[in-house]
């Protein structure tokens, strides 16, 4: 990275170009440089496609300018083209930019820079849980007056205005940069972070060893650690941690735990009451959102904001009027004949399994569709994807699967969903697979029966969220 740009010393001092602007880490780190006064603008497939006309409308209302992803963007030498490290150089805009040699930072390169230029960065890290989380930390410190700049990249409903409709940043002061940070591409190894977070390690994009090692370190960077004592293969982990302190809701080594018999939880909503054997203080939580697995993204936020120096009465109190984020669990809406539908991110098992355990947590059956977020994602985690759906819904339940989402490119698409499908029924689970989303949108409409829930489950296309909510209005 010798011949970039050092885009902390000056960030308006050269125009910024964003290749997927639209993207749910890219958009963030763009509202960012704009609110700092640096001129962006930037291209998009989806924009050229159509899709999610209103993220790129309110983009447009916000002053960036969005160009064709055809090269017409990239004039000027002094440019910085930020694009994915997914992004092939067949791309026009990354050939544009080789062409008049403008340099190309990744989104993770300008993330980290700008987190380690903060006077304190706090990173959330682990397979799942990470958006969740740093939106809770960020209200957290918002609320308690710390005046955060936040980088997620989910949209966070209590900063949603008619402004800014798709709030996944927000630009507070110089001191406090919370962002989650990511293990896929190996990034994580970029962050300094003065409080780091670990909620779990499990499988994903990587092999458990390469997962275990970039953990270890990022715990070994970080001033302060705080580490998951529930999961085991993070707890493990917390030998590499310094000054660690540990959270959890069935692991009574923590520090800061979850009182035992105390949740009391429903369908939208739970309670309990936060231990803090520190000081042996007892604090009364109600959470907006259901799941213990939300209990434990809540009792990681605490514990990081307590990293922080904020009192955990004060970061228990914040989270009674935290919202949530859009696509975890989000609840679309129910029909007048009863059927419920959820709009959720989940992709990997993690994520699933959480997700359907929610929902099994209460009566009803399910029928979960779910779009694979890429073949190669499919091909890496496909067989525990399908133990996932299998083990997690019963003899009533079904899983329904479309072909993986892909907008181009040169992956091999020889192996498609067809094939979890057949794993899901090897272990016991019920399947089907329909080619397109509206045929699947078809079967769900006609297969619902009063009392229902309807997940609709996936990642890499912003368009699931109006597949939901098209699927409950023809549910009406």
């Amino acid at each position: 990275m010798s011949d970039l740009p050092d885009p902390t010393a000056d960030l308006t001092a050269r125009p910024w170009f964003f290749c997927g602007i639209g993207g749910s880490g890219m958009q963030p780190l763009a509202q960012i440089l704009k609110a700092h006064g640096a001129e962006v603008a930037g291209s998009d497939r989806s924009f050229d496609q159509g899709r999610t006309p209103e993220k790129f409308a309110a983009l447009e209302r916000q002053g960036f300018a969005l160009f064709p992803q055809d090269g017409s963007g990239i004039t000027d030498p002094a440019q910085v083209l930020v694009a994915s490290a997914a992004v092939e150089d067949s791309v026009p805009d990354v050939g544009r930019a080789k062409e008049l040699g403008i340099p190309r930072l990744t989104r993770a390169d300008l993330n980290a820079a700008l987190f380690n230029a903060a006077d304190n960065g706090i990173a959330v890290a682990g397979t799942s849980g990470k958006s969740t989380v740093t939106g809770m930390l960020g209200w957290i410190l918002h609320e308690t007056g710390r005046n955060p700049t936040i980088m997620n990249g989910a949209v966070m409903k209590n900063f949603v205005s008619e402004d800014r409709p798709f709030a996944s940043a927000v630009v507070g002061g110089p001191e406090l940069y919370v962002s989650e940070v990511d293990e896929s591409d190996g990034s994580i190894a970029q962050y300094d972070p003065a409080v780091g977070i670990l909620l779990n390690v499990s499988l994903d994009h990587k092999s458990m060893d390469e997962l275990r090692d970039l953990f270890g370190a990022f715990l070994e960077r970080s001033k302060v650690g705080v580490v998951n004592a529930d999961d085991t293969e993070a707890f493990r982990l917390v030998a590499h941690a310094n000054d660690p302190i540990t959270f959890g809701v069935e692991n009574g080594c923590a520090a800061l735990q979850i009182e035992k018999g105390s949740i009391a939880d429903g369908p939208v909503r739970q309670a309990a009451m936060v231990h803090d054997l520190r000081d042996d203080t007892k604090h009364a939580l109600t959470l907006h959102l259901p799941g213990r697995h939300n209990l434990s993204n809540a009792m990681a936020a605490i514990a990081g904001a307590s990293a922080a120096g904020v009192p955990v009465a004060d970061a228990v109190a914040a989270l009674g009027s935290f919202t949530g984020l859009a696509r975890r669990f989000d609840i679309v809406g129910t029909s007048p004949s009863s059927v419920s539908v959820i709009d959720d991110f989940g992709h990997n098992p993690d994520k699933c399994a959480a997700t359907l355990r929610t929902l099994k947590a209460h009566e009803g059956r399910v029928l979960a569709f779910f779009q694979p977020h890429g073949y190669g994602p499919l091909r890496q985690m496909g067989r525990e994807l399908a133990e996932t759906f299998a083990r997690e819904l019963g003899p009533m339940d079904v899983t329904v699967l479309c072909d993986p989402v892909y907008f181009g490119g040169t992956v091999d698409r020889s192996a498609g969903s067809e094939q979890i499908v057949d794993m899901i029924a090897e272990a016991g689970g019920k399947a089907i697979h329909i080619n397109t989303r509206d045929g699947c949108g078809d079967f769900l409409v006609e297969n619902a029966r009063p009392g229902d829930r309807i997940v609709i489950m996936g990642a890499r296309d912003d368009t699931l969220s109006q597949f939901a909510h098209d699927v409950l209005a023809r549910l009406g």
